[in-house]
């Protein structure tokens, strides 16, 4: 697997497939023109084959991460000819390249970081109102956003991305989302 970076990418934009890893939701929200949108639980060596035929790919999401992850996926199921965006489409924008803007929508990043405060929110107020037991719910979440930080992979990001909301604009023409 391979980086390329937004201002190569801009370059070779007609010469190879974008494929953006992230919700639907956050696809509507957001997107480089001419990506195709193929949510990272729905990506597979079929799938992309279908949308690049046999010439390059590059996989994008908001920070490179997820892109990673379907990277390492697809190049284990012998797809070649593999890149990510580096930085995502945060770096896009940074670089003053353009991206096609649809109705706002939260990113998974930030539903996570509201998620886990109001759950340790809830833990504490519980706690100290209700039983002593519901301090437990403080410090699970907290266990979890430690582990998410050491590892790099957050459970609830990826439960929150299957959520009814995160897959609005599922049915847009450059989604493959089915």
């Amino acid at each position: 697997m391979t980086t390329t970076k937004p201002k190569n990418l801009e370059l070779r934009l007609g010469q190879t497939t974008l494929i953006d890893v992230r919700t639907p939701a956050e696809f509507a929200g957001e997107h480089i023109d001419g990506a195709h949108c193929v949510p990272l639980d729905r990506v597979d060596v079929e799938t992309i084959r279908t949308l690049t035929g046999a010439g390059p790919c590059v996989l994008v999401c908001q920070s490179g991460k997820r892109a990673s992850l379907a990277a390492e996926k697809l190049a284990a199921a012998g797809l070649g000819d593999l890149a990510v965006l580096e930085g995502g489409v945060n770096a896009w924008k940074a670089a003053g390249l353009p991206v096609n803007r649809g109705r706002g929508v939260i990113s998974i990043e930030r539903q996570v970081r509201i998620g886990a405060g109001a759950l340790v929110l809830a833990g504490v107020v519980l706690g100290w109102t209700v039983a002593p037991g519901w301090f437990g719910l403080a410090a699970f979440v907290g266990a979890g956003l430690v582990f998410a930080g050491v590892t790099d992979f957050c459970g609830m990001g990826l439960l929150l991305a299957k959520m009814p909301w995160n897959q609005r604009g599922i049915s847009a023409p450059s989604c493959a989302a089915k």
